[in-house]
């Protein structure tokens, strides 16, 4: 089902779907997902009405951080596939009307990358140390850390090697961080969009993109000091720049989708100016808790920052690294921030659940790109009981094992079945993460035709958003629990947040809704779209 004529600004308002490739199918009976595994569902991405899929890494890698330690970045892991079928998937994907969306991880690389090998195998002063930040450290010896920074995973970001010499990782210590200082770098990138976008890629989603350049010098993080020594420095938007103009010099100009944690909306715009990035995230909005006046304050400010700029902006409720939305959901503090992962939390699911069928219907009705996690569609919640001899994630490591870590979101998905690996891969073959025993009535198969489940409320809800939903946004009067607004054509959403039913508003109809509407109006945690009569509303 092809879902729209192709048009080259399909990314101001599409709705893309993550794919995490070892969890999603599993093609040869291995039990990690595969590019084989990938395209034999295509026909239900397509199905489900999206018109982009964004792919997190399917590079050759340690796998020491899911595949965001890249070894070589024009290549295809073996665990996945080849090259060749990746141009296949690109191609299929594309007969069906899916664009492709490629992960770029261009702050770090893994240390099994050729370029690390030969940095640490060249000695200090090489120029293949250049590539890197090696340095020597303080000290009477040079025993102590260069500088004071803190890893992105917690801890010293700093690793010392044999010849007495330091580099630096702001992740894992399997990922050196490459030294955008240096020409040959840069060269390098520009290089592999490029390749990606010569084999069809319709975009890439850059990784980390606002960490890549370092203060020269490396010096101390200054408290109250105004520009960060490698977060969000001025000298990334030349970057930007070039790479905007080798996306633009395509006939089907390419998408650039920046990972930008910024805070200060004004500095976060400035990387979505009409010669750098596209679009990028808005972890605002997932980072907010299920309360009216916070929600409407992070759409209020998302669309003020990315007005002047003229670009969309980006709804997103989970990812492959956010607790999943009907767990968070479900929490008395449900916002999100790593710092709020634990073990244990108490969580009551069905209020979780009520909360992220309302909260689908939100995000999906709102003016700008919309991002889905595979599995968001299911009402997949977090797995929190997995083994802790089965975790792979550096973040529950570096932590001293007291923290969680991402896991728990990135268990494969249930396609179909009763037990145990839920179509996921052949029966009988145990998948790379456990999945819980109760998801039977979870997958695919047992929530397809079901007008009461998530994903037919998904399929719904996505086929309308793309036929009706369009033009300006503007707050309609409402209670202060109550979320409403309206966009053009008559259309208007109504959320309410709040614990007593609200009444509809006179002359609306309801076109859809996230749970069963009372007699009395509105029930509590529940969203509805309406088509109003007066379309002048």
């Amino acid at each position: 089902m092809v879902q729209q004529p192709d048009r080259p600004d399909w990314w101001r308002d599409a709705a893309i779907y993550q794919v995490y490739p070892r969890s999603f199918a599993d093609g040869n009976g291995d039990g990690t997902g595969d590019l084989a595994g990938i395209r034999t569902r295509l026909p239900y991405l397509a199905e489900l009405g999206v018109e982009a899929v964004w792919f997190n890494p399917w590079y050759p890698s340690p796998l020491k951080d899911g595949g965001y330690d890249v070894a070589d970045y024009r290549a295809i892991d073996p665990v996945f596939g080849s090259l060749e079928e990746a141009e296949k998937l690109i191609a299929e994907a594309s007969d069906l009307g899916i664009r492709t969306i490629v992960d770029i991880v261009p702050n770090h690389v893994s240390d099994q990358h050729p370029w690390f090998r030969a940095a640490l195998a060249a000695g200090i002063g090489s120029p293949e140390r250049d590539l890197f930040h090696f340095t020597e450290g303080r000290g009477e010896n040079g025993e102590l850390p260069p500088n004071d920074w803190q890893s992105e995973f917690g801890g010293c970001p700093w690793t010392r090697i044999e010849d007495g010499q330091w580099y630096l990782h702001l992740f894992a210590t399997e990922q050196p961080d490459l030294n955008w200082a240096h020409p040959q770098v840069r060269r390098e990138h520009e290089e592999i969009l490029r390749f990606w976008f010569d084999r069809g890629a319709a975009g890439v989603r850059i990784d980390s993109a606002g960490l890549l350049t370092k203060e020269p010098g490396l010096p101390d993080f200054e408290l109250g000091v105004d520009v960060h020594p490698f977060v969000d420095r001025d000298d990334l938007h030349e970057i930007y720049r070039s790479w905007r103009a080798i996306a633009d010099s395509y006939e089907q100009p390419r998408v650039l989708i920046g990972e930008i944690w910024v805070p200060d909306t004004e500095r976060f715009a400035r990387y979505l100016r009409p010669d750098e990035l596209h679009t990028a995230f808005n972890f605002d909005f997932l980072a907010r808790p299920w309360a009216a006046a916070e929600l409407r304050s992070s759409i209020d400010g998302t669309l003020a920052a990315h007005a002047p700029v003229g670009a969309p902006a980006t709804w997103v409720l989970c990812n492959h690294d956010v607790t999943r939305t009907v767990t968070r959901y479900g929490r008395e503090d449900s916002r999100f921030q790593f710092a709020t992962k634990a073990f244990g939390t108490p969580t009551d699911l069905a209020l979780g659940l009520r909360r992220a069928r309302a909260a689908a219907l939100l995000s999906m009705a709102l003016p700008g790109s919309l991002y889905l996690y595979q599995g968001e569609e299911l009402g997949l919640p977090e797995v929190e009981d997995l083994p802790l001899d089965r975790m792979q994630d550096p973040m529950h490591f570096r932590s001293g094992g007291t923290v969680p870590g991402r896991d728990g979101c990135r268990v494969p998905l249930p396609w179909s079945g009763r037990e145990t690996p839920y179509g996921f891969a052949p029966a009988g073959v145990e998948p790379w993460l456990p999945q819980p025993a109760d998801w039977a009535p979870l997958t695919v198969e047992a929530q397809t035709g079901d007008a009461h489940s998530m994903l037919e409320l998904y399929r719904a809800a996505l086929r309308i958003r793309r036929e009706r939903i369009t033009g300006e946004f503007g707050w309609l009067p409402s209670a202060p629990d109550v979320l409403a607004f309206r966009r053009a054509d008559g259309f208007g959403c109504l959320v309410n947040l709040g614990e007593a039913p609200v009444p509809l508003p006179e002359g609306a109809r309801p076109v859809l809704a996230s749970g069963p509407l009372a007699e009395d109006g509105l029930p509590s945690d529940t969203a509805v779209w309406l088509e109003f009569l007066d379309s002048r509303l």
